[in-house]
């Protein structure tokens, strides 16, 4: 592909004779050759960046010294050089021909194992329809639609027919397995009716075309004849037979004594069987039904549901009923009393102001 790129490149201008000189040169250059081997690998495919790797030497030799004597390059490198190929229609280390031979390998109706490299078997693996070792006739399930010197035809049989001579379904010539033979037609066979099936004990077989299933019994039954209660041979435990029916015995309403003997445990029936259960209000603990209490909350204390507010509100009180007695004994005339009296209001003051001023403020901004 490289070559093909570069042939008609090199040098370009008016002068014919000297371009044609110049182009002679450039055909069988260093530079074409770099150019050709830029393009070669795409950068992530590693594999081809390490075979041209190892086969620079080769390519070099051929591209200054073989080219002319061995045009095919691929014969050269891949299959002489470095022997990793051979020719279509041939394979293994000596390049031996492939089954069927070399110009139409397997017939043309399926691949030789190995062709075109130095391993595989060179046996047919014929496409579908197809068989023989060299995939020359017609596989099971398939006829001759047409045949000639060179070309093979096979075309499907009637989906029961293991050989035929026809696509309908009474040309026939042998069954594929599950189905038999008359007057050729294939009939399917009764796997379940002629005791052909193999199915386990608790399961009861269905006839399906050329083959059959093995489903389950319902859960009421000890082996079966078919699907339901009703086709039960024998009753499962937890089950009684009313008429041909498995029912489900309900062991909480007829047992004469009380099966749930718990204290706080009442009886529920399941399919084939019961359990027993707490009645409302209580869980299962340890095995035993226990009343559901939710935890036990801790004891709370004297302030333990006041608020914030009602917090505020008993500070205030506090320092109220101190402000009051100071003012009690200033009046007394008494210069400490009446200091620690003022000074008790100023503090009072102070915080109140500090604190109610910010949201005096607030209001004041929203228009309250």
């Amino acid at each position: 592909q490289g070559l093909k790129r570069t042939e008609h490149e090199g040098f370009g201008g008016g002068n014919t004779a000297w371009e044609e000189e110049k182009l002679a040169k450039y055909q069988h250059s260093e530079t074409r050759l770099l150019e050709v081997l830029e393009g070669i690998c795409t950068p992530s495919d590693f594999a081809c960046h390490q075979l041209l790797e190892r086969s620079e030497e080769h390519v070099e030799q051929w591209w200054f010294h073989e080219q002319q004597q061995h045009p095919d390059f691929f014969q050269w490198l891949c299959m002489d050089r470095l022997s990793l190929c051979c020719p279509p229609g041939t394979y293994g280390p000596d390049c031996r021909p492939c089954a069927g031979g070399p110009q139409q390998p397997c017939s043309g109706n399926g691949q030789c194992d190995g062709d075109g490299t130095r391993r595989g078997t060179g046996l047919c693996v014929c496409s579908p329809g197809y068989g023989g070792p060299f995939c020359a006739e017609c596989g099971d399930g398939y006829y001759e639609a047409l045949r000639n010197k060179s070309h093979l035809v096979c075309a499907e049989c009637y989906r029961a027919c293991g050989h035929c001579t026809g696509p309908e379904d009474s040309s026939c010539l042998r069954c594929k397995r599950g189905w038999v033979l008359h007057e050729h037609r294939c009939i399917d066979i009764d796997e379940c009716g002629t005791e052909m099936a193999h199915c386990r004990a608790n399961q009861f077989c269905v006839n399906t075309e050329g083959s059959y299933e093995c489903r389950d019994c319902s859960t009421a039954c000890i082996g079966c004849m078919g699907a339901g209660p009703a086709r039960c041979k024998k009753c499962n435990k937890g089950y009684w037979r009313d008429g041909a029916k498995c029912l489900d015995v309900d062991e909480c309403a007829s047992a004469e004594e009380p099966v749930c003997t718990g204290a706080q445990e009442v009886c529920e029936n399941t399919e084939g069987s019961y359990r027993c259960i707490c009645t409302r209000g209580h869980v299962r603990q340890d095995g035993h039904c226990v009343e559901d209490k939710p935890p036990d909350a801790p004891e709370k204390g004297f302030f333990d549901d006041v608020t914030e507010d009602e917090v505020v509100v008993l500070q205030q009180m506090f320092f109220g009923v101190m402000i009051c007695a100071l003012a009690t004994l200033a009046a007394k005339g008494d210069m400490v009393f009446t200091a620690i009296f003022i000074g008790a209001v100023a503090a009072m003051a102070g915080y109140w102001l500090s604190d109610r001023s910010d949201r005096v403020l607030d209001g004041f901004m929203k228009g309250r």
